[in-house]
């Protein structure tokens, strides 16, 4: 059974200001801490993107938030209404495209949108309008009619992210929604989450793989590592505090001496070392790239590739959780 902390009347007044909100939000699997006290306040009308590597809790908290899995402790409410006591209004309010699609290829496009708003209640009227609208909203036009098996990877994306949205959701859980998909069709589902966010005003959490997308489309992004949220912010305010230029060097052999070599230099702010990797946080980095290189030569530590660069959520998300999400992600 959940222990679901409650809080005082004004901490819910409060909550119900919140899409999403979650205080002490824990789960078990036996000795598994797989979440470990999350703590989230999403704004009404916020893309707010979800990243993390391979099990960290990303999807275990998804799972709790649409219903799916009771948490072990803690308070969850999505749309104003609790989670765990109000399960149903909950799912009357959310959409959800997981990152497999629940499409049968032998139904249209407009047959599943059909089913699906008639299974949420709507009319026959309120169901032909709303596929209507969202035909033209995340572009499926004349394939609305033709068989789902004929669709191809970005269709297939498109039609499940407008299953979602028929009942007109408030908050819409979107969990990797261009996974294996081409740039020009992952171009397109991003066009499209924004125009949901923007024209229709629903609260959109994110999880993605991919660092560029939370970095294009999310007001606000959040990293989990190890079942605790490590980091939260605007991707420009995460990207600032990482530093104003990075110099990242690729070496052979160990980093720790090359570490040593350049921890004295004056323009030097700060050397992490990751493997075989160091990054060199440095005020100035076109001033400061030559005596970096330098200090290397003159200790004999052989360089493989010397870059300098502003500093990206990749760099956040490395500093964060000692690992890229690229490489997480076996890219």
């Amino acid at each position: 059974m959940a222990d679901l902390s409650m809080g005082t009347p004004t901490d819910t007044d409060v909550n119900r200001e919140h899409a999403i909100f979650t205080r002490g939000l824990v789960r078990h699997f036996g000795a598994v801490r797989a979440v470990d006290g999350i703590d989230l306040a999403v704004s009404k009308g916020e893309i707010y993107g979800f990243l993390g590597p391979n099990g960290a809790g990303k999807t275990t908290v998804i799972r709790m938030l649409i219903t799916l899995l009771a948490p072990t402790a803690g308070e969850m409410r999505v749309a104003g209404y609790d989670v765990v006591c109000e399960p149903n209004e909950v799912r009357l309010h959310i959409g959800a495209a997981l990152q497999e699609a629940a499409l049968d290829n032998k139904q249209t496009g407009r047959e599943l949108l059909s089913l699906q708003g008639m299974l949420y209640g709507l009319s026959r009227r309120e169901v032909r309008r709303r596929i209507d609208e969202l035909s033209s909203l995340v572009d499926i036009g004349e394939a609305m009619d033709r068989m789902i098996g004929t669709y191809s990877g970005g269709m297939k994306r498109r039609l499940d992210l407008a299953a979602a949205l028929v009942h007109n959701p408030a908050v819409l859980f979107l969990d990797e929604p261009t996974t294996g998909l081409d740039p020009i069709s992952r171009a397109r589902i991003w066009e499209e989450v924004r125009n949901v966010n923007v024209e229709l005003g629903v609260t959109i959490f994110l999880t993605t793989q991919y660092l560029e997308e939370a970095d294009a489309l999310a007001h606000r992004v959040g990293i989990i590592d190890q079942g605790k949220l490590a980091a939260q912010g605007a991707p420009a305010d995460l990207k600032r505090a990482r530093g104003s230029d990075l110099i990242v060097v690729r070496l052979e052999g160990d980093g720790a001496e090359a570490a040593e070599a350049l921890r004295d230099i004056p323009q030097v702010e700060s050397v992490e070392v990751h493997g075989q990797e160091l990054t060199v946080a440095v005020a100035n980095g076109a001033a400061s790239i030559s005596t970096v290189a330098l200090a290397l030569d003159q200790r004999g530590i052989d360089v493989q590739e010397l870059t300098l660069r502003t500093p990206t959520l990749d760099d956040v998300f490395l500093q964060v959780t000692g690992a890229r999400l690229q490489q997480e992600s076996g890219q």
